[in-house]
């Protein structure tokens, strides 16, 4: 049974008489350079988006950037990589049935964590103390995103696919999503810049199309029965059943299914994105779990704090003793500002402000390139002690 004949025989019919959805303003795609990348028959505008991220000079990085579970060796664990395509595949599921820009969403699913840190959300805390401490601003990994796309390589991407991406926020769980009109990117890079500056800001942000809407929701719905799926492979826990029982089911087929369903059942039609109370509720006491089973297990947890966290420290400072001394065979120089220069339109990067820099280069970093880095900054091997497919044998 597909998610179409999980709906009611009245949001069926909807959908079958619906051409288009009374009331929401579908704003024309706008790039801070209009006079480059016109859209045509055979690529517009979004679909333009899509491919620039996809090739842009970051995105194979995703590939070996942590979901949830680092220090792994087993290819069955996600990576972000694989998580930017089940947001992708969720959110156009929910947008065909609503019958809204199916591109739009595609470029904003697959460009919304490109700025993440190795790691996951504790490289991100990390990097943040570190900036936070030298520059008096604040690292969020998806306003990084689109400094990534939009400033370091400017991709001249359009505004909506921008928006959706610094505001995908799927950490904060909301019953209704309601976009926000967004006049412009005047307004766009002050509300861009008010999250390096103020530590609420990114609490507040809003989207302004409803395709960045779904895409918010669904980075959520993504990882919720995803990550518990992981964390048996992890053997964090030994099955999903140890988690309560739920109105939304506790395996992952289960809850993607049953909140697709209950997103389209409630929002068809209308201006905003909508779960009813129960499936709501069911999400919050999900990502409650989670927390409590396995993003706040110390196997998951402490190696972050007692080992990375630490080596964060030692390679931030060493990068920064490069920039300083202006060392132009350094690693910061050879493999990160005169790889940026070379993607970029403008070549002037290296006179960014210097810990802007260093941050960004730290961001960019997989797992394994940060780790390599440290042995070579550092000549310490070994630092990580990998888990293989094979420790249960032993």
């Amino acid at each position: 049974m597909n998610y179409y004949e999980c709906l009611s025989p009245e949001a069926q019919e909807k959908i079958r008489t619906l051409t288009g959805i009374d009331g929401i303003d579908r704003p024309t795609p706008i790039r801070r350079d209009m006079t480059h990348d016109r859209p045509n028959l055979w690529r517009p505008a979004y679909v333009r988006d899509v491919e620039k991220i996809m090739h842009s000079p970051y995105y194979n990085r995703y590939t070996d950037k942590t979901q949830v579970f680092s220090f792994y060796k087993n290819d069955d664990i996600s990576r972000r990589g694989f998580h930017v395509q089940l947001v992708s595949r969720i959110a156009r599921n929910i947008g065909r049935l609503l019958d809204l820009n199916l591109d739009l969403i595609e470029a904003i699913a697959l460009g919304h964590d490109i700025g993440h840190t190795p790691f996951g959300h504790a490289g991100e805390r990390f990097l943040n103390e570190l900036y936070r401490a030298n520059t008096g601003r604040y690292f969020n990994h998806n306003v990084h995103s689109v400094r990534v796309l939009d400033n370091i390589f400017n991709l001249n991407l359009t505004l909506q696919t921008l928006d959706g991406i610094l505001c995908h926020n799927g950490e904060f769980a909301c019953c209704e999503y309601r976009p926000e009109p967004l006049s412009g990117f005047e307004e766009f890079d002050k509300k861009t810049e008010q999250c390096y500056t103020d530590q609420t800001a990114i609490g507040h942000l809003v989207p302004s199309t409803l395709e960045a809407c779904v895409v918010r929701v669904c980075d959520m719905i993504a990882y919720l029965g995803k990550d518990r799926q992981d964390a048996v492979k992890a053997r964090i826990i030994d099955s999903e059943s140890v988690f309560d029982e739920s109105p939304i089911g506790s395996f992952n087929a289960a809850i993607i299914n049953n909140l697709i369903v209950d997103i389209v059942e409630n929002s068809i039609g209308k201006d905003y994105i909508m779960l009813d109370k129960i499936h709501f509720d069911a999400v919050k006491n999900i990502k409650r779990e989670n927390y409590e089973k396995i993003y706040l297990d110390g196997t998951v947890s402490d190696s972050y704090y007692e080992i990375i966290k630490p080596m964060f420290g030692r390679v931030y400072n060493a990068l920064m003793d490069m920039i300083v001394r202006e060392d132009r065979n350094s690693v910061i120089y050879r493999h990160h500002i005169d790889f940026v220069n070379k993607h970029r339109a403008v070549k002037d990067y290296e006179r960014t402000e210097r810990n802007q820099i260093v941050t960004d280069y730290i961001a960019s970093m997989t797992d394994d390139y940060f780790i390599d880095l440290y042995e070579f900054l550092f000549g310490e091997n070994k630092i990580i002690e990998y888990r293989s497919y094979f420790d249960d044998m032993h």
